[in-house]
């Protein structure tokens, strides 16, 4: 039996091997680089077993990464850490000159993206023979219309674009994970039973704005108090302790209380990023912080993009499914270009949004690990299999074909702009 020590060893010394292959040969970006090779280590593995059915290296391999709850790494180790190094790198100031740009994408245009990719899911299945419940169609809807913030601030890292739509990437990334993640669980409950007497969508509005407007207070209320203990001392150590002690403590009571755990995390981090950074923060513990929270960063990122690829070993898709896969891919994009063109439409008049910013929005969708762990909690269910199957093939084309080639389109979008330095 591998032990979970095993199982850590392994994916660090992969994350590592892979990474200086990356760097030395392919100079991919280095997550995406990751991403890549698994995928194909993943694939070699598997047409071994085709050709040598009797070799137990591939049986191996798979059984351990099975020991491995994909959806509990995720959503209950990883995230939290990973919204929170990205928050308190937000440059306030610009996300204050668009907030209600980012509130209407990270909200509206996560609903709207939602109820077009279900709808079109279901219908296309319904075209293809192929059973999927509507309710579990817009669960596919609601789990894969939020651009994951991980695979969006790592590609953003490659890409050079004029910063007020660096910050509305940034800002929707991190706010519409909350969103979709509770719209998730509402559709999840009806889906299963649970809500079925008691939904409409005023409740559903009303536990939305329960859970993510509850998340929001507790985590400004948490990073002040934060900001207040670092204010009232200067030791570096204690203060890098501060902030780990508040990811980690925030996300925990979140889920107490019945709120949304990745919204509490990002409010918490944009205090400690705007606040404690400005005037708690001696120059030394800014520099010890940044360096914790960059390398935390990079290795979680490092180690979940392998996971991404690593997962093919173990995911066996229908070949039924594998077509309605390949048609969610475009199905997501559309709706996608529908959801950031809305509000550019609604308010023209305003002079604040521009059109040619359309094509970049919706190429720049990325979504990555959470929504492959949300597709992975879904419990068992003939529809499980097609949900999985399109999931997997829109989370591999948006960050392997989206990222690499998202600095082309910026470059057409905004030839010859550059971003300012970032400042809080």
């Amino acid at each position: 039996m591998i032990s979970i020590q095993d199982i850590s060893a392994l994916l660090l010394v992969l994350s590592a091997l892979f990474g200086w292959i990356n760097h030395r040969f392919i100079h991919l970006p280095h997550a995406t680089g990751l991403l890549v090779m698994g995928l194909l280590a993943s694939l070699v593995l598997v047409g071994i077993e085709a050709v040598f059915p009797e070799e137990l290296l591939y049986e191996e391999i798979a059984r351990a990464l099975r020991q491995i709850d994909f959806t509990q790494v995720v959503m209950e180790g990883m995230l939290a850490f990973l919204l929170f190094a990205g928050a308190i790198n937000l440059n306030v100031r610009l996300l204050r000159s668009r907030a209600w740009q980012i509130a209407f994408l990270a909200l509206i245009g996560t609903l709207i993206s939602t109820a077009i990719v279900g709808l079109a899911f279901w219908w296309v299945a319904g075209l293809m023979d192929i059973s999927i419940p509507l309710v579990w169609a817009l669960l596919f809807g609601a789990l894969i219309s939020p651009t994951d913030p991980v695979a969006v601030l790592n590609v953003l890292k490659n890409v050079d674009v004029p910063d007020h739509v660096q910050i509305e990437m940034q800002g929707e990334a991190l706010f519409n994970d909350g969103v979709g993640v509770v719209l998730f669980t509402l559709l999840l409950g009806f889906a299963t039973g649970m809500g079925e007497d008691s939904f409409s969508v005023a409740s559903a509005f009303e536990h939305l704005a329960f859970e993510a407007g509850g998340g929001i207070v507790l985590g400004l209320v948490t990073g002040y108090i934060a900001y207040r203990g670092m204010r009232a001392i200067d030791d570096f150590a204690v203060e890098v302790l501060i902030t780990l002690a508040l990811v980690a403590g925030t996300y925990a009571v979140a889920q107490r209380l019945g709120f949304s755990g990745p919204l509490a995390v990002v409010a918490s981090g944009i205090v400690i990023g705007d606040l404690a950074t400005r005037r708690a923060m001696s120059d030394r513990t800014q520099s010890y912080v940044s360096a914790l929270w960059t390398l935390i960063d990079e290795v979680l990122n490092s180690v979940l993009f392998l996971l991404i690829g690593l997962e093919v070993i173990i995911l066996r898709f229908e070949p039924t499914t594998m077509t309605l896969a390949l048609v969610a891919v475009p199905l997501v994009l559309v709706a996608r270009l529908i959801a950031v063109s809305t509000p550019v439409i609604l308010f023209r008049w305003t002079g604040a949004l521009s059109a040619r910013n359309i094509p970049f929005l919706t190429w720049a969708g990325v979504r990555g690990g959470i929504s492959v762990a949300l597709a992975l909690s879904l419990p068992d269910d003939p529809a499980k299999a097609a949900v999985l199957a399109a999931t997997y093939a829109v989370v591999l084309f948006t960050i392997v074909v989206q990222g690499l080639t998202l600095g082309r389109v910026a470059r057409r979008t905004w030839p010859g702009e550059k971003r300012e330095p970032a400042a809080h």
